[in-house]
């Protein structure tokens, strides 16, 4: 699949700069594909929705109740 790319000048801050070439280094990607993954996802996060499921079960659970201290208390009941 080949996709047609445009090139694009930006203007960031040189620490930015830095970062971006180094990340890029330590993972073996160049700064374009950091970049592009970076989009993709962003990308994907745009389009994402929940699935009905989840839907169903959000708020449950009051928010006023602490459910890790009643777990802890399960678990402490449980072992015994």
């Amino acid at each position: 699949m080949s996709t047609e790319t445009t090139k694009l000048t930006l203007r960031l801050p040189s620490e930015d700069v830095a970062f971006i070439k180094a990340y890029a280094r330590r993972h073996g990607l160049s700064v374009t594909e950091v970049i592009d993954r970076y989009l993709r996802r962003i990308r994907a996060l745009e389009t994402y929705s929940p699935p009905p499921e989840l839907d169903a079960i959000t708020g449950l659970i009051p928010s006023e109740v602490d459910a890790r201290a009643l777990y802890r208390e399960h678990q402490r009941e449980k072992q015994g």
